[in-house]
Parts: structure tokens; C-alpha cells; sequence
């Protein structure tokens, strides 16, 4: 049975509680030992100076196949969350066709494992079809490997649809990952409606249109006991709707993208040299960059746990839909390869969160959410490790990455942290 000794490193596990220097041994797909390792290995990773994490868990990903296999493939996506130090992600069901059936679900399944990158766990639809008008076959798609279920992409409207969703849910015991708009609201809307946008002149999705909706589905959680997963969380109300939920005992989770927590609307205010407003459409996506107020919000919100997880809601688009104008150009922006880098220098060494908050929040707590046996390095847990250059000084340059797609806002950005190691199942990916 193959062996690997990480040694010297700081060894971070939330779910076990540990934080100390140590040496984890791997032998075959397993964790085997943490601790002061004497025994030898076949393979000596020397991580003094690193931080030793479990695998990071990214559980909002679209991988666009099939359908829009040019923007990514499950293979290319898969790559890309390796090398951004990822082990395992949940492929939202937005696909064409959207994962509403077995067929489509062992699909994304059987890809994933014949191109041997990270883990990729389906998430099935909440309707057929995202159409919102039928129950998706809930039971059938979980037996088919579906982890939760979300529409993501498209809200549910049908508050009564969304009701017995959760009822469903609650019985085979998966989540529900709620997508909280309200369309009517936020139609016509391409950024956050607010001074920015009147600045702008620019058609604006107000905050009420996230707000409202994370309201009801909380409200619905509380009444039906089912496991709530609200996705994407980028205002103030919406955390505040959150936290208040916990607090009266609904079984709710949270995440925020990363994008909501390091960028403001104010992005849009950019011009050329003329003058002239640049309109990046890499700034464009759905929740829209909020405010800073809501910004400081979500991070508030983070820092407290009432926000429960960091994504990168990665949406990888082809060059040329994101080269139309801003309203005309799709939602959506990059985030497997640059979300970790980005915790690490805008949230960690400014002090929003600590390395072990920062970490839980990629992998217990996302594997908890989601109901993962993964994200810890517990004796006896899959080999599944994410070892971390804290310090690793880098510049984003979207043409080095493994995506398929360059839509990304952080083109040139200077950053510290980055993967040096990741082992899936006893096996270095990188």
C-alpha cells in the first residue's frame, strides 16, 4: 500500500480541533496518522512552513458540460479546481440539459472519474426542467449520486412548489440550495441598484430581490424542519434574514461567493483614459456587487458563522459572450483558481478572518452543509489534503489558467497564497 509523509507542517483540521505543527501520514486512500510520525514513506512532502489542511471543498461550481462545453468541461473544471487547490466540488444543475434525471447525474458522475482530478459531486434539480412548475424526481436523482438540489440559475417562485421541496428533501434527508431572487424585481437589472448604479445610469437589481426570497425559504425551513442551504449571499438583509433564522432553531446553512466579500459595485465606477466608463463585464454577475455597506455586512456575517462557507460560484463563460455590451453579456466570473489566494490576502491578512475560520469554511463546514464525508484528516478519513503556501507571492495571469474560460476581474491582481500539494484519495493531483 503506497505511503505519504506530509511533515513539519502547520497542520489545520477544524473538524478535529487541531491546530499544531505535525506530520499527516497517508497510506493508500486513507489518513492513517497525525501526530509525530516516525515511520517511513514511500513519498516525503516537506511542508515546514505550509499550512497542512484537509482537502478544500468548493460546494458552488458550474462546470457548463453538457451543453456549453466551450465555456468548460467537467474535465477542464475539474483540472482548475486542482490547481487552485480544491479536491472536491458540487456542480450546480444548470446544464443543458439540466440534471434532472439519473441519465444526467451519472454523467457528470462518470466524466469526473475518467478525467481523475478532483471529486465532483452533482447537485440534481429542484424542478424538471428549472422550470419551476414540477417536482424534479428528488428521490431517484439522490439515489443517482445528486448530494442537494437547487435550480440555480432560476429562482423557485412557486412558494407552494418550493414547500413540498423541502418536505421531499426533509425525508431522504439531502438539502435544498436555495437560489433567493425574486425575478420581477431584479428584471431588466444588470448591477446592484443603488447610488452606483444612478451614477452609472444603469439599470439596477435591488437588494430587496435577494432578500425577500432568502425570507421566505428561511420561513419555510423553519416550518417544514428541511435542510436549507442559501447560496450566494451578498447583502445586508440576507445575512441579517440568516442569522436570525439560526437563532430561532431552522436547520439553515449559508455561503458567500468570494466576489461579494473582497468586491464592491464600486468597481463599475472605473474608467479609461478618456474618461469614460470601462464597463467590465468580468464585474458582471448574479447576485451583482453589492455595496460596500453590504460588503462589510457578509463579512460581518463570516466572521461570526452566521455566513457558514466561502465558494467561488465559478462561471466560466467564453471570451466572446463576455466581449458584448454590459447588459447585453451574461452573468457570471471565474473563481476555482483564484479564491483561495484571495481569502488568504484580502480576508486573512486583513484580519476579517484567521487561517482556522478560513479553512472551516472550505472544508468542514461546506461538508457538513452539504452532508460530505469529507473536509477533515481524522485517522481513518479519506486522503484528501490541500497543503498551502501562506506566504507564496503570485500575480493572476487568467491565460495560466487550467479553466477553459478568462473571465476573470483579477487579471494582474499581485497575491499571496497559493496550493503547493494537493493529494484526492492518496494520489498528488499537483
Amino acid at each position: 500500500m503506497p505511503s505519504i509523509l506530509i511533515k513539519g507542517g502547520r497542520v489545520i483540521d477544524p473538524a478535529g480541533g487541531v491546530d499544531k505543527l505535525a506530520d499527516v501520514l497517508i497510506k493508500g486512500k486513507k489518513i492513517a496518522a497525525v501526530g509525530r510520525v516516525t515511520e517511513k514513506a514511500d513519498k516525503v512532502i516537506d511542508a515546514k512552513g505550509q499550512i497542512v489542511a484537509p482537502g478544500l471543498i468548493d460546494i458552488h461550481v458550474h462546470l457548463r458540460e453538457p451543453g456549453m462545453d466551450e465555456a468548460e468541461t467537467i474535465a477542464s473544471g475539474a483540472e482548475a479546481a486542482i490547481a487552485g487547490g480544491f479536491t472536491s466540488v458540487v456542480t450546480m444543475a444548470n446544464t443543458d440539459p439540466p440534471v434532472d434525471n439519473p441519465a444526467s447525474a451519472e454523467y457528470v458522475k462518470l466524466q469526473a472519474e475518467r478525467a481523475g482530478f478532483a471529486n465532483v459531486f452533482p447537485a440534481g434539480c429542484i424542478s424538471k426542467g428549472r422550470k419551476g412548475e414540477e417536482l424534479a424526481e428528488l428521490g431517484t436523482l439522490a439515489k443517482a449520486g445528486c448530494v442537494g438540489f437547487s435550480d440555480d440559475g432560476s429562482p423557485v417562485t412557486n412558494s407552494e412548489l418550493m414547500r413540498r421541496a423541502m418536505q421531499y428533501a426533509r425525508m431522504i434527508d439531502k438539502p435544498l440550495l436555495s437560489h433567493a431572487e425574486d425575478k420581477a424585481l431584479a428584471a431588466g437589472g444588470a448591477m446592484n441598484e443603488g447610488v452606483v448604479s444612478v451614477q452609472v445610469g444603469m439599470a439596477g437589481i435591488p437588494p430587496a430581490a435577494e432578500v425577500i426570497m432568502v425570507e421566505r425559504d428561511v420561513t419555510l425551513a423553519g416550518f417544514t424542519g428541511a435542510r436549507l442551504h442559501v447560496q450566494h449571499v451578498s447583502t445586508a438583509g440576507a445575512v441579517d434574514a440568516v442569522r436570525r433564522a439560526k437563532a430561532a432553531g431552522a436547520n439553515v446553512t449559508a455561503e458567500a461567493a468570494i466576489h461579494h466579500l473582497v468586491l464592491t459595485d464600486e468597481c463599475l465606477l472605473e474608467r479609461d483614459a478618456e474618461g469614460i466608463y470601462t464597463f467590465d463585464t468580468n464585474y458582471k454577475m448574479n447576485p451583482p456587487l453589492r455595496s460596500k455597506a453590504d460588503v462589510a455586512a457578509v463579512r460581518r456575517g463570516l466572521a461570526d458563522g452566521t455566513i457558514d462557507c466561502i465558494v467561488s460560484d465559478h462561471a466560466p463563460h467564453p471570451l466572446e459572450a463576455k466581449e458584448l455590451e454590459f447588459m447585453d453579456a451574461p452573468f457570471g466570473i471565474l473563481g476555482l483558481e483564484t479564491t483561495l489566494a484571495l481569502v488568504a490576502t484580502e480576508l486573512v491578512a486583513k484580519k476579517v478572518i484567521d487561517w482556522p475560520a478560513a479553512i472551516a469554511a472550505m472544508t468542514s463546514k461546506p461538508a457538513k452543509a452539504i452532508g460530505l464525508a469529507k473536509g477533515t484528516l481524522a485517522v481513518g478519513a479519506d486522503a484528501d489534503v490541500t497543503v498551502i503556501d501562506p506566504d507564496a507571492e503570485w500575480t493572476v495571469d487568467v491565460n495560466a489558467f487550467r479553466s477553459k474560460a478568462r473571465n476573470s476581474p483579477f487579471h494582474g491582481r499581485k497575491v499571496k497564497g497559493r496550493a503547493t500539494c494537493v493529494i484526492v484519495g492518496g494520489s498528488i493531483r499537483k
